[in-house]
């Protein structure tokens, strides 16, 4: 794996804790895209106007996300974006924080109220005025955010394979190490994802049909190509 950073040894120890998550962004970033540096999370004045405006108490989970590295953006906003704290707001019903949106849809991620007491709280996915439970811990939920933004950085090595027949799928499951990540709930989208890491790679499988790669280097990107041949979006260009 890169120089010392083991994505999969990565990911497993991020998910234990809430702690353990924000070193695992700290070393995730370090060693693919940026290291963080003072000035990368907001102020503690910034997250205090924001819960006055609320009139609700962040949980510890996302006070301490924002304090380290919300404001990198190469991290958290690629395509659906980790809402800054002014923008943080109750949905339509206000029953839920809303600390998430997705570019394309209505989907919104947010802590229900009666959840914010927990340092650590449970997250719900909602679309077209329904919400279902979406990951159990907060902090879970955002190491799946910086994971999941990762995939759309501009300008970094980074691919769509589809469709994803059930060759490349076997190949993909036989060379590759899934990551110990939670089950997405079986209605989200895109439903039955599953993550994936090799040498200087990282994947989701979709069941819809679709692989998304991100690679740390242009030529890990290439050797993952050889090892997954098929329709990459962008196997002429990139």
């Amino acid at each position: 794996m890169t120089h010392g950073f083991d994505l999969v040894e990565g990911v497993a120890a991020g998910l234990e804790d809430r702690a353990a998550a924000w070193w695992f962004v700290q070393d995730f970033a370090e060693h693919w895209v940026a290291p963080l540096a003072e000035g990368d999370g907001w102020a503690e004045a910034d997250l205090a106007a924001a819960e006055e405006r609320l009139g609700h108490r962040l949980p510890a989970a996302l006070r301490e996300a924002y304090g380290r590295f919300g404001r990198r953006t190469d991290l958290t906003a690629n395509r659906d974006p980790l809402l800054g704290p002014a923008e943080l707001h109750l949905d339509a019903e206000g029953d839920v924080l809303v600390f998430r949106h997705a570019t394309e849809g209505a989907a919104a991620w947010g802590v229900p109220l009666d959840e914010l007491h927990r340092p650590d709280p449970a997250v719900v996915l909602g679309a077209d005025g329904s919400r279902r439970p979406w990951l159990d811990r907060l902090s879970v939920a955002l190491v799946e955010l910086v994971l999941s933004e990762s995939l759309h950085a501009p300008d970094a090595p980074a691919d769509l394979l589809e469709p994803l027949d059930v060759a490349t799928l076997l190949a993909l499951e036989d060379g590759y190490v899934q990551l110990p990540f939670p089950d997405y709930p079986v209605f989200a989208a895109p439903a039955g994802s599953r993550w994936f890491a090799g040498d200087d790679v990282l994947l989701r499988a979709d069941d819809g049909g679709a692989l998304r790669a991100r690679a740390r280097t242009p030529e890990a990107l290439a050797g993952l190509r050889k090892n997954l041949p098929g329709s990459w979006l962008k196997a002429d260009g990139a």
